[in-house]
């Protein structure tokens, strides 16, 4: 199986705002940054797609298929009280245990990332052990790719923000015989 793993595109939110399962819109022009994922794609293939049921996610999943299927484990980190928040209005005695230990440390109201991290393993463990041959096609966020990717790459949580993610970034993923490996080359 094939796995073509997509960040969503770029999100309508200003700068510097905290989200994470707010359920945003995507910029005006967001069909140039969908044709630009949809060159990385092979074509004349059929895939099964998966997506976050949050709409910056779903947007893209739909002009895949009409039938996506919406994964919750997907969904990017729960933010808890800081969402939509500016990260500069939070307060720094609040914000400091997260900054200091943000993979086993839970925003206040809402999830760690080691929480969010075992969300997403289960799903692809679920999808390793599906034996659906199908190729996929799945559409997240930065902060379960970025999970998932550590795993795949067996690198800490914690050295998982060296892997570089940008809107539309496309990694392509081979299933065999129970594991994942990474086709897309990415630097550490």
């Amino acid at each position: 199986m094939e796995i073509y793993l997509i960040r969503h595109t770029t999100p309508a939110v200003e700068k510097g705002i905290c989200y994470g399962q707010t359920d945003l819109d995507l910029v005006e022009n967001h069909e140039e940054e969908f044709a630009a994922i949809l060159s990385k794609l092979p074509k004349e293939k059929e895939f099964r797609v998966i997506s976050s049921p949050l709409k910056r996610c779903t947007s893209l999943a739909e002009t895949f298929s009409e039938t996506a299927t919406l994964e919750p484990r997907l969904k990017e980190l729960n933010f808890g009280d800081w969402e939509m928040q500016a990260w500069n209005d939070i307060p720094e005695e609040a914000m400091a245990p997260w900054m200091t230990d943000f993979v086993n440390v839970a925003v206040p109201n809402g999830e760690s990332y080691v929480q969010l991290a075992s969300r997403v393993q289960a799903y692809f463990e679920d999808l390793a052990h599906s034996n659906n041959p199908k190729d996929h096609i799945i559409v997240c966020h930065a902060g379960p790719m970025r999970a998932f990717l550590a795993h795949v790459l067996d690198i800490p949580l914690k050295d998982s923000f060296k892997i570089k993610i940008q809107y539309g970034d496309v990694f392509h993923l081979k299933l065999e015989n129970g594991k994942f490996q990474l086709i897309t080359p990415v630097k550490l």
